[in-house]
């Protein structure tokens, strides 16, 4: 992933504070004068050709020198614009999960869940400016298990100089350039991976989980808990010393965001009458499929921002040919997780489940994020398939063992981040042996460090809310708005 110190391409190998440009104006051409001659007889593919021509030659007189800082600073230019490019449309994915979970739920509780991925997008990004972004990626030593504990991070001194212009400029600007990227092109692409794992934990506590409780959890996780797992892996910690492979973030960001849902759904428990006495599962449907459906493919769509962009780098043909690949990979395997998922479904649910094919999607998007960039495309649908097998698997097991999650998140984020960070080994030329400490040694600290939180979030606060609350729908009780209110008879409170 482009979180990854000896990353593909001419990228910087080494994760420190960089540099940032502003990328030269686009010549546009006039639209009037695409067709046709004009009155002085010139063609117009002739006139069109003639400024790139002269563009050509005169890049061709330049000394060695000054071809090698042309090209530096262009790899700057699209490396940076890339990281932006991507970086939004992995924030996409939180509106995709916004979809997924507010027609997962009933409607009572709709405008909340609304309310909390707004919430936590924006918990994530200021968590990650004034301390995430410094413990995952600055001084973090090598073998080490956490960076910096200072505050803030922001543009360097040698992008302010470049910006502010005037005598330093170009010195900076070279310094700027070296680093092959923009310091916070960087930070926002690292920053959206971050609200992707909080978003996870959202949608399995549904329903019954306090707004603030919810909150004050998030904020514990994007500072502190995902911060250090990254550090371990992506900036250079023990994990990685050992050759821990995880590409995208199976485990990093996937598997992080189900045990930390997973600790959650222990400490505030299942909805009231969600499971009988004499063992039988109360069905929740959803309140709106269609937003279900669509927000599975808004996340599909911003899975090729997730995975293509950890390539890191835009700089050349491998890097196109690679990030091709990226992409080609992870449609495949969500596919074979639809496929799968919905051929199970039946005899494993006992109908041919439409919201456990669309958690195939995603668990097999989730399964092949440890390792995209493989080059045997039919190794994509393998592994895609067995995500979306575990999925349903994974929610008949949590079934049994009354486990409430409410949209399924558990099996196709957890579970088939597990998958796909072990099938690493068979398709990415992962060792098994790291890869399992790998998994044992982010699961540990994340439930441990979860459990702990929610524990003291339930014992002073409480995480749970209130049995009447709990009737009524969060929306009347905690916001006074609902969803749907040409549908649902507001109570009078008053009264």
């Amino acid at each position: 992933m482009s979180h990854i110190a000896n990353s593909i391409g001419s990228m910087a190998t080494e994760r420190r504070p960089g540099g940032g440009s502003t990328p030269s104006g686009a010549t546009r051409f006039d639209a009037g004068h695409r067709d046709g001659a004009r009155d002085d007889g010139v063609s117009p593919g002739w006139r069109r050709a003639a400024p790139l021509g002269l563009a050509v030659a005169a890049l061709l007189l330049l000394p060695a020198g000054a071809h090698a800082a042309v090209a530096d600073e262009t790899q700057f230019v699209l490396n940076s614009f890339s990281f932006l490019i991507w970086g939004a449309l992995v924030m996409w994915m939180c509106a995709g999960f916004t979809m997924l979970e507010s027609g997962s739920v009933r409607t009572k509780n709709a405008s909340v869940i609304c309310l909390k991925n707004i919430g936590l997008y924006s918990i994530a990004g200021l968590m990650f400016y004034l301390v995430g972004y410094n413990i995952m990626y600055v001084g973090v030593p090598e073998g080490g298990w956490f960076g910096t504990l200072t505050l803030f991070y922001g543009t360097t001194g040698e992008e302010m100089a470049l910006l502010g212009g005037g005598d330093d400029a170009a010195k900076a600007g070279a310094a700027v350039v070296k680093n092959g990227y923009s310091t916070m092109s960087d930070w926002f692409f690292q920053m959206v991976f971050v609200a992707t794992t909080a978003s996870i934990v959202s949608g399995t506590l549904a329903e019954r989980v306090k707004l603030w409780s919810f909150l004050l959890f998030i904020t514990v996780l994007t500072a502190i808990i995902y911060p250090v797992i990254g550090s371990w892996t992506w900036g250079g910690g023990w994990l990685s010393e050992m050759g821990f492979q995880d590409f995208a973030g199976s485990t990093i960001v996937h598997s992080t965001g189900g045990w930390a849902a997973l600790a959650g759904a222990l400490v505030v428990g299942a909805r009231k009458n969600k499971f009988r006495a004499d063992g039988s599962v109360k069905v929740t449907p959803p309140s709106n499929v269609p937003a279900v459906t669509l927000g599975v493919f808004i996340l599909w769509l911003g899975w090729f921002g997730f995975n293509g962009g950890s390539q890191l780098a835009l700089g050349g043909a491998a890097d196109a040919v690679a990030i091709s690949n990226i992409l080609a990979n992870t449609n495949l395997a969500a596919a074979a997780g639809v496929i799968a998922a919905m051929a199970l479904s039946r005899p494993v649910l006992g109908r041919v489940d439409l919201l456990a094919s669309l958690n195939g999607a995603i668990g097999g998007l989730v399964a092949i994020t440890a390792g995209p960039d493989i080059v045997q495309h039919y190794w994509a649908v393998i592994i895609g398939a067995v995500g979306g097998c575990i999925v349903v698997l994974g929610i008949k097991l949590l079934d049994r063992l009354k486990v409430d999650d409410v949209v399924g998140a558990v099996p196709a984020h957890l579970f088939a981040g597990v998958w796909g960070t072990l099938a690493v080994c068979i398709a990415a030329g992962g060792d098994i042996g790291v890869q399992i400490t790998g998994i044992l040694a982010i699961g540990a600290f994340v439930f441990a460090a979860s459990w702990v939180v929610w524990w003291a979030i339930d014992a002073t606060i409480g995480a749970r809310v209130t049995p009447i609350t709990e009737e009524l729908g969060q929306d009347v009780a905690e916001l006074g708005i609902e969803a749907y209110p040409e549908f649902v008879v507001v109570p009078d409170m008053d009264d």
